[in-house]
């Protein structure tokens, strides 16, 4: 392979054209001839630029609605052929094909297209055809040719001509080819993903994964392991699309954390009231709702002040004043919500490290989308977690009946389990958590930890009991065996949710018959590993 080649003939033909015409002066001015298509060569040619249609140079024209312009042999001949082999050198003469020593591409918008929620044709005809094609051409060929497919690196080809007198580095055409094919890699990714979901295919036989790099992480989960974060290109509201106001980058944990914590706080209807979520670990440590924000954090954070520091808290509607104030009494990692106050930027601003995320909304629960996890040779992919119980859905199996109150702080409770990692056991009083046990081999270690903590904080707090004493309690999974009830009893549980289905239910309901407790059925569980 030569290492430096020069750029005589450049070919650009793209649907994003921001800074295609300061693009295409810079290369006129060093005297590089410019053939384009459709659209880009009448804004190069309006911006009084010489500029060559591919149409004449292939001798014909585009055809069936554009959908053929580019597939020709004079355009993938000027890509392909290799100027090192006599062979391609005298084809390229014998058929009057010119060297193209840049591509510029960037594809019909697709993504775009489909997050509007356009119809199946329209979709269809934003799939690009001559664009991906061409990229590949070019990319395999990148010896010779340069191929840009992203806007953000026109400046650093300009700046590569610059410093190598109107050449470029096979370096540099290295990482412009690599750029190239992992675009295109992502554009048909995102056409086979939609495909599936439009015909209804849960299972294709082939399915990848894409995503666009963010930012590069200073380390992963533990300071030995490298990372990055790559956004998926949905713009679904959350950490990925989240204004950054102020502090240090965010890490993986944070990132991690930050998107359990928005994901458990947006289960909450704003309408319903202010709500808080405090996430330690991917694990909630409290989850309030009040009657004002300030209210739902103080709430939240009497669950567990313990686990709390150091924590993320998420909101679900804009951060004010006084919650801002609250906050920052102790150190916190990341605050996310969709929206904070100018007076509550300010008050965060006195405290540097403190990272504080905005969004336009709220993530929405419902939007059905995959979630993956990597195992030795494979992947586990399956839809998120979108299961919701409401009132209609419950059934009680008990004597006792739950009340109204109860029955709120039931489904509250159900909820936040949802967002706990299995086995998962959450206590609820008045609409707040007081006693989370998450991620126990056994059912009835997560009550006893649970209990354990509403305790420790009875006594930090001067309470004359745990607020587990007539609690609500939920179970993500059924309880195996009765043990786990009774722990639950003993806490001060006085109604349990849980989703029933144990070969001993029976024993199980004989058991809160026994102690007086109401017990409702939610007939769905939440496992979360």
């Amino acid at each position: 392979m030569t290492d430096l080649a020069p750029l005589r003939r450049a070919l650009l033909s793209v649907s994003d054209k921001t800074g295609l015409i300061d693009l295409a002066k810079a290369l006129d001015a060093r005297g590089v001839e410019l053939l384009s298509t459709g659209g880009s060569a009448q804004a190069i040619r309006d911006a009084g630029l010489p500029v060559k249609d591919v149409a004449d140079v292939t001798g014909f024209p585009e055809m069936m609605d554009g959908r053929v312009k580019t597939l020709h042999p004079v355009v993938h001949g000027g890509l392909l052929a290799r100027r090192d082999l006599e062979a391609h050198v005298a084809a390229m003469n014998e058929h009057s094909i010119g060297a193209i020593d840049l591509l510029v591409v960037n594809l019909y918008p697709f993504e775009e297209t489909v997050a509007k929620g356009a119809d199946f044709d329209t979709c269809i005809e934003n799939i690009d055809i001559g664009g991906p094609a061409m990229i590949r051409s070019a990319a395999k060929n990148h010896a010779f040719v340069n191929v840009v497919t992203d806007v953000e690196d026109y400046a650093a080809l300009l700046a590569e001509l610059e410093a190598n007198d109107g050449q470029t580095t096979l370096a540099f055409r290295q990482k412009l080819a690599q750029t190239a094919y992992g675009r295109t890699a992502a554009y048909d990714t995102a056409v086979s993903t939609w495909m599936a979901g439009a015909i209804d295919l849960s299972e294709p036989r082939r399915r990848s994964f894409a995503g666009t790099f963010a930012q590069t992480l200073r380390y992963g989960e533990n300071s030995h392991q490298s990372a990055a974060f790559y956004t998926d290109g949905t713009g679904r509201a959350g950490v990925a699309t989240a204004q950054q106001h102020q502090g240090k980058e965010l890490s993986y944990n944070n990132i991690n954390d930050t998107d359990a914590a928005f994901e458990l706080v947006a289960e909450f209807d704003p309408a319903d009231g202010p709500t808080v979520a405090i996430i330690k670990h991917a694990n909630p440590c409290g989850v309030a709702r009040g009657a004002t924000l300030l209210e739902a954090y103080q709430n939240a954070f009497n669950c567990d002040r313990t686990s709390a520091f150091g924590g993320i808290v998420a909101l679900n509607m804009p951060l004010d004043e006084d919650t801002a104030k609250a906050i920052v009494e102790i150190f916190t990692e990341v605050v996310i919500a969709p929206g904070a106050s100018d007076a509550a930027k300010a008050v965060f601003a006195t405290k540097k490290n403190l990272r504080l995320l905005t969004t336009d909304s709220l993530p929405d629960v419902t939007a059905k989308q995959l979630t993956m996890r990597q195992v030795a040779g494979g992947m586990l992919v399956q839809d998120k977690d979108t299961g919701y119980v409401g009132m209609d859905d419950l059934k009680v199996v008990t004597k006792a009946k739950p009340s109204d109150a109860q029955m709120a702080d039931l489904l509250f409770a159900w909820k936040v389990a949802k967002h706990v990692k299995s086995n998962a056991i959450v206590y609820v009083k008045d609409a707040a958590t007081v006693g989370v046990g998450a991620g126990q081999m056994s059912r009835l270690d997560s009550a006893l930890i649970a209990a354990k903590k509403a305790e420790r904080m009875a006594d930090a707090m001067g309470l004359p009991e745990p607020l587990t004493k007539g609690s609500a309690v939920a179970s993500d999974a059924f309880f195996p065996f009765a043990d786990g009830l009774m722990e639950a009893a003993a806490a001060g549980a006085t109604c349990v949710i849980q989703p029933g289905g144990s070969m001993r239910d029976d024993e199980v309901i004989a058991t809160a018959d026994e102690a007086g407790i109401a017990m409702v059925f939610t007939g769905m569980r939440h496992f979360r590993h």
